[in-house]
């Protein structure tokens, strides 16, 4: 069970987040964060990792994340930022070995076990054949795959992505979607993202968590939805549309300007 209580960050003199709380209580699940640019998705994923100053907690089985040493939150959240900060040649392959870091000690190198994950990660996202490329000579969409492949590795069980389809063309931004959903629902992950494209969090998502000016707008189980209270829930942050159903997910459409007849 991971559960955000009355989380709240400020920057000087400006509430970015105020109040956040909700709680996800079933293992496995995406569950995406919705808003417009500027409401605080990113600060969100950013406070949760104990990468910014906040007040209010995050708690993973009862454990507030803020109680826990470097290497002990490192080995319960792994966080992918919109770039990798990465900014020195190594390959594919060192890269996604990172991952591992959190459960070596000085000085120890991945035993056999570690190195053989890495592998399989590299193949899971269609890098295998990358394997021994520089990291910095990959595309933009290849160094996120890779960067998701390090996550695999280090086997958190909290995954917090940001934006991770924002590099990605079309077929590898469902390569992504799909591989994180059937992977950590595959061994209990529990995945918080954040996302621009609506319709894709809404086919891959179990749940949405809508943000405005910083604070908590609306909390979605597109399980149990109907068309009529997502449109209500959306149109908060994207007026002007309705969400209709489309094969086995909801979509997001433009709402049809009314026309009277003269």
């Amino acid at each position: 069970m991971f559960t955000v209580e009355n989380l709240a960050v400020r920057l000087g003199d400006k509430n970015i987040l105020q109040n956040v709380h909700f709680t996800i209580d079933t293992p496995g699940q995406l569950v995406g964060i919705l808003g417009a640019n500027g409401s605080g998705k990113t600060t969100l994923l950013r406070a949760v990792a104990g990468l910014l100053p906040h007040t209010g907690c995050c708690l993973m089985d009862g454990v507030p994340l803020e109680s826990l040493s470097t290497r002990c939150l490192a080995q319960t959240v792994s966080y992918i930022p919109q770039q990798s900060g990465i900014s020195v040649s190594m390959s594919a392959r060192e890269v996604v070995l990172m991952g591992c870091n959190p459960r070596l000690g000085v000085l120890q190198s991945p035993t056999a076990a570690m190195c053989a994950a890495a592998e399989e990660a590299l193949r899971t996202v269609g890098l295998a054949d990358k394997a021994e490329q520089d990291y910095l000579t990959l595309s933009g969409g290849e160094r996120q795959l890779c960067i998701l492949a390090r996550t695999f590795v280090e086997d958190a069980p909290l995954l917090l992505l940001d934006e991770p389809d924002s590099a990605l063309d079309y077929n590898n931004k469902h390569l992504l979607l799909d591989t994180v959903r059937t992977l950590c629902g595959s061994r209990e992950r529990t995945v918080l993202l954040t996302m621009h494209d609506v319709n894709l969090a809404m086919q891959y998502c179990a749940r949405l968590i809508l943000l405005k000016e910083g604070q908590l707008c609306g909390d979605l189980r597109l399980k149990d939805a109907d068309a009529g209270g997502l449109t209500a829930a959306l149109q908060q942050i994207y007026p002007g549309t309705r969400v209709i159903r489309a094969d086995s997910h909801w979509i997001m459409v433009k709402e049809e300007p009314s026309c009277t007849n003269r």
